[in-house]
């Protein structure tokens, strides 16, 4: 994919600045949303379908956060499913 002109301005600390903000925050509106499923108004839930959800996410974060902390590591995508 050929880079923008705003990206050839840019260096890879600013690079890392703004993507680093813009995918945060779709991070946060996206459990934010989830959030909105424990409506039970709405929405009907099992207690094991929950703790699946929280696991995977936190499984997902430790595996990013630890590429940073190692960045040779590279891990595999996965996939979610409750099915």
């Amino acid at each position: 994919m050929p880079r923008t002109k705003r990206d050839q301005n840019e260096n890879k600390s600013q690079r890392f600045k703004r993507l680093a903000s813009l995918r945060t925050n779709n991070i946060i509106k996206n459990v934010q949303l989830l959030g909105n499923l424990a409506n039970t108004n709405n929405y009907e839930y099992d207690e094991k379908q929950i703790s699946r959800i929280f696991g995977t996410i936190a499984k997902e974060l430790r595996d990013s956060k630890s590429k940073f902390d190692n960045r040779s590591t590279r891990l595999m995508k996965r996939k979610f499913s409750l099915d």
